[in-house]
């Protein structure tokens, strides 16, 4: 048999498995592929057939295979045969992702076959990505108490004698240098208060309280202090239910981010505060967000101002980091609101994309009777799974853990998906196909296409398709993106309940 042959049986296994199969030639040119490569990689099946496997690999391995190969077969030893390793791969639309590869040699009548089995790894390195940002923070947390408790007693030490020598002291010089001195140990305990908080060993005074009734007063202070420059909105729900928190903490968190928010708004912007419940009974919604199911109270606090890097999202936590000039602040206000939230039992998610804002959403245990909750939770997930059955949806997401997420949640609905991880590759996409009947896209995308930008030259030269766009930043500050209110809008993170609805009034329409 040779090994380019129309084997039912071999075509059969290669449709069968869960994992992307690339069998190939002694030269690396592909012989078949089968529909989970092809849906791994972005690529049609037929277009990857009779190609080199280096276009499924990024440039530096790309240009090291053809040698590895080579070796392989001059020498017979086996590097790359056998042996499973992590490895990235390329897509259609450009981005890199990680897999796991695994490759096999095959003797068939005289000629050498190679077979990869290749797994992806996004999921994984994205599960691993927030444990260790757990860890650091929880290892961060320990030293921190640690320290600070340290530096309490030696404070404690030097304000009691400088309080003793005051009292004694009769030089009027000397007691301005006690005073100064007193001052500045007394600067020094209030920042090793913080720290504690960071370090969640402070006792919280937590009560049962009307949180818009506390995040009110909050505002209160806070319109006193800010800038005129800053507008500052409200919305609250009404019906919100009961938290046990400590009503203090609660307003200075508020305060520390919204003033965090106007130093990111030098020429001025808005802040708007809103309150809802949230029933996260979803899998979907505590894979997105890694907070445990229940019933929440969820506070966003949104600006509009100069957004954060990736880099200083996943720090932004951490005492003492800060993105401030020297002298500016202490770097304490976020990994405050962070010991806070967890000392409380709640959650606290950051989404924030430059130059268009940030989102800080702050989750609280909710004391709600849970029979109510369960009455009042939205229809069971079967009653949703046909809405999409027949139609094919274009999913544009740039973060490869939602994506994936994604993709699941739309097939549970009966779509047929289509993905892509930038505006650019699914405006490619739309122009090459046109079996398309939804575009699902992300607000902020990179590339030359914004998910916004995407949208709109969709409802204008493709008017019979439908769109719904989705982000995490908050309702008043998607609304006030400008013409955005022409497109239906899904605020992440979503149950699957929401996106059934969502999608039926759009389909409906």
């Amino acid at each position: 048999m040779k090994i380019n042959d129309e084997s039912p049986v071999l075509l059969a296994l290669l449709d069968a498995a869960v994992d992307a199969m690339v069998v190939a030639d002694h030269a690396g040119n592909i012989l078949r592929v089968n529909k989970a490569a092809a849906t791994l990689f972005g690529h049609p099946v037929e277009d990857l057939v009779g190609q080199n496997v280096r276009m499924l690999m990024p440039g530096d391995m790309a240009v090291q295979h053809d040698g590895f190969l080579r070796h392989h077969l001059e020498t017979g030893e086996k590097r790359i045969i056998g042996v499973g390793r992590d490895v990235e791969g390329l897509r259609a639309d450009g981005s890199v992702f990680p897999l796991h590869l695994s490759v096999g040699r095959a003797d068939i009548s005289g000629e050498v076959a190679f077979v990869g089995i290749m797994h992806d790894l996004s999921r994984r390195k994205a599960a691993e990505e927030a444990t260790a940002r757990s860890q650091r923070m929880d290892a961060i947390g320990q030293m921190t108490g640690g320290i600070a408790h340290d530096f309490n007693n030696l404070l404690t030490v030097v304000i009691g004698n400088l309080e003793l020598l005051e009292m004694s002291e009769t030089s009027a010089k000397s007691g301005a240098l006690i005073s100064d001195a007193l001052e500045a140990a007394e600067i020094g305990a209030d920042l090793t208060s913080r720290l504690m908080v960071f370090a969640r060993k402070t006792t919280l005074n937590a009560a049962e309280i009307d949180l818009n009734a506390e995040v009110s007063k909050a505002v209160a202070m806070l319109k006193r202090t800010i800038g005129a420059h800053i507008a500052v909105e409200m919305g609250f729900a009404e019906d919100l239910w009961q938290a046990k928190v400590d009503a203090t903490q609660l307003q200075t968190a508020v305060l520390n981010i919204a003033l965090n928010a106007q130093d990111a708004m030098p020429s001025g912007g808005k802040i708007t505060l809103e309150t809802r419940n949230m029933q996260l009974d979803d899998t979907y919604v505590a894979q997105e967000i890694g907070i445990d199911m229940g019933n929440y109270i969820r506070l966003s606090i949104a600006d509009t101002g100069e957004g954060m890097s990736a880099e200083t999202r996943t720090r932004a936590m951490e005492p003492f980091f800060s993105t401030k000039p020297v002298g500016q602040g202490t770097g304490l206000g976020l990994s405050m609101v962070y010991g806070f939230i967890k000392q409380s039992g709640g959650h606290i998610a950051i989404y924030s994309e430059l130059g268009k804002g940030t989102t800080i959403s702050l989750y609280f245990p909710a004391l709600v009777d849970s029979t109510s909750a369960r009455a009042a939770s939205s229809d069971a997930p079967e009653q949703h799974a046909g809405i999409g059955t027949g139609l094919r949806v274009l999913l544009v997401e740039d973060d490869p853990m939602v994506l994936r997420l994604s993709e699941r949640r739309l097939e549970s609905l009966g779509f047929d998906c289509v993905t892509a991880t930038t505006g650019d590759a699914a405006w490619d996409i739309l122009q090459d196909r046109d079996d398309i009947d939804v575009v699902f896209t992300d607000l902020v995308m990179p590339g030359e296409l914004s998910g916004h930008a995407l949208a709109k030259r969709v409802a204008a030269e493709m008017p019979d398709l439908r769109i719904l766009i989705t982000s995490g930043f908050s309702e008043n500050v998607l609304r006030g993106e400008e013409e955005s209110h022409a497109f239906a809008l899904l605020r992440k993170p979503y149950r699957q309940a929401d996106l059934a609805e969502a999608f039926r009034a759009l389909l409906q329409d």
